[in-house]
């Protein structure tokens, strides 16, 4: 795979770099792309892109897990997933090899940029980074970091994941500073190579501090943490992403194979009008709370079933772990929404400001931000409107909060743990089929939602669904030693260091 092919390719750079000048220097290709020519502009966009692709590729496994989506009844549920019986090869492809693809073409272009001035790109760079790494210490624990990439290191040693994440911080800060007194004229090339907030530095500014926020809000259980200086910082840098500020790459997106925007790309509509996704459908255990509530949202997460077997009740979901079914195979039931699939060349997200603003919301609630706990949770429910362009989107989330039980503030309660998990409630219903991730990892450290189904499957080898994955099979044939200094990992009982439940 790449990264081991760039790890291979390091020390024969280094090679051939120690020889003196000319050594097989044989008459050169002018028109060879050399390493001089490839700058920081040039790779921005397309590891923005990859960014963007990470946050959602390759998830659909844990969108089954957490309670979002399920496979059609057409299908055979995947047996490895379903049982919780993973191995070292379960989707080592996108969760190990693809992050540390796209990790190193932001450390190349890290490099580049600091050795030729430019500290927008070196910082662009250096927050996106950190949006990876979190996402990889959350799926594995301890992983390459200090190490990664360096050169002559073919392979690198495991960081603790408790000391990633203190050096994350250290590592945002850094991007900050250097970031934010920078203004970008609209004539400036940078607003062409940051596909994301083109030149706009106090909206990166911002997404590095819901990085930190999200940092420390992960680490929010852990007995005798204190974020007070890392808050500090944040509310003097202007806090996190507000209404509308979604980290989203928009790479100019066209209607044809492989250059539409990548979740429509997988779970809208083909160049040709046909569905583009025909296995996972509505989980009932996410529609279930839906409809119980009568949320607006449903018809934006979920799309109506082509054929539903009772037209007044379109709607329709499946069971995870269930056997295939044609009763509700692929047109009865109810594909991925048009609220989070609308168009081929929609911005694809990385970090959402519904996101942001939960994050703020529960640190209010916990009495690290100032503000009003639930002025700050309803406009994070909110923002959930409005991203997902529900029309009379504010008046319509109003409606839904003073009249929804499990949505209205008089319902979560006195105590602070009571209100946290009642804001969280509602963050797993705002981020259905946006980030499974976060919520997964909500659920690890609260338990929240308290209900959520496990697989059906009857050959599942867990009552809970794992808690992290195991290092992949192609780690460990060139890494060997490193993975195994890591000890014996258990996906159900290795939990990372945050996770307390």
């Amino acid at each position: 795979m790449r990264k081991y092919i760039i790890y291979f390719s390091l020390l024969l750079l280094t090679f051939f770099q120690s020889c003196k000048k000319g050594f097989l220097d044989i008459n050169q290709n002018p028109n060879t792309v050399t390493e001089s020519k490839i700058t920081a502009d040039l790779i921005l966009p397309n590891a923005i892109h990859g960014t963007g692709t990470l946050a959602y590729k390759d998830l659909s496994w844990l969108a089954n897990w957490i309670g979002y989506w399920s496979p059609s009844g057409s299908y055979a549920p995947n047996t490895e997933e379903s049982t919780y019986n993973i191995t070292t090869s379960f989707h080592q492809g996108f969760r190990w090899t693809a992050f540390y693809d796209v990790l190193f073409d932001l450390e190349n272009a890290e490099e580049k940029a600091k050795t030729a001035g430019q500290p927008y790109y070196q910082a662009m760079s250096m927050i996106l980074k950190a949006q990876l790494y979190q996402t990889l210490v959350d799926t594995y624990g301890n992983v390459p970091y200090s190490e990664a990439f360096k050169t002559l290191i073919a392979t690198p040693k495991y960081d603790k994941a408790q000391d990633i994440y203190n050096n994350l911080q250290v590592k945002l800060d850094s991007g900050i500073l250097l970031i934010k007194n920078i203004t970008v004229p609209s004539s400036s090339p940078i607003a062409n190579v940051d596909i994301i907030y083109h030149g706009d530095a106090a909206k990166w500014v911002r997404l590095a501090n819901t990085l930190k926020l999200r940092l420390l809000i992960r680490q929010s259980e852990i007995s005798g943490f204190s974020p007070a200086a890392e808050l500090t910082k944040i509310q003097a840098t202007g806090g996190v992403l507000q209404s509308g500020e979604s980290a989203a790459a928009n790479l100019a997106y066209t209607n044809d194979v492989n250059k539409q925007s990548p979740f429509y790309g997988d779970f809208g509509f083909d160049p040709s009008g046909n569905n583009a996704n025909e296995v996972e459908r509505a989980n009932n255990y996410a529609l279930g709370i839906l409809k119980s509530t009568t949320d607006p949202r449903l018809g934006y997460f979920f799309r109506p079933a082509v054929a539903p077997l009772n037209p007044a009740d379109p709607y329709i979901g499946t069971t995870y772990g269930d056997p295939p079914n044609n009763t509700f195979e692929g047109t009865k039931t109810s594909n991925i929404g048009a609220g989070l699939a609308f168009a081929y060349n929609q911005p694809q997200w990385i970090v959402t400001s519904i996101e942001a603003l939960f994050l703020k919301a529960e640190a209010v609630a916990r009495g690290w931000l100032p503000g009003n706990a639930q002025l700050a949770y309803e406009e994070a429910v909110r923002e959930s409107f409005i991203w997902l362009k529900i029309p009379n989107a504010t008046s319509t989330a109003n409606n839904y909060l003073s009249t929804v039980p499990i949505a209205n503030w008089a319902n979560a309660g006195t105590s602070t743990e009571s209100r946290i998990k009642f804001i969280v409630n509602q963050k797993y219903i705002a981020l259905i089929g946006i980030n499974s991730m976060e919520a997964w990892s909500d659920y690890r450290r609260l338990g929240v939602p308290s209900n959520l189904p496990i697989s059906t499957n009857p050959a599942r080898v867990g009552n809970t669904i794992p808690v992290r994955l195991l290092y992949t099979a192609i780690e460990q044939a060139v890494n060997g030693t490193n993975v195994s200094e890591q000890g014996s990992i258990n996906p159900f009982t290795s939990k990372i260091f945050w996770d307390l439940q």
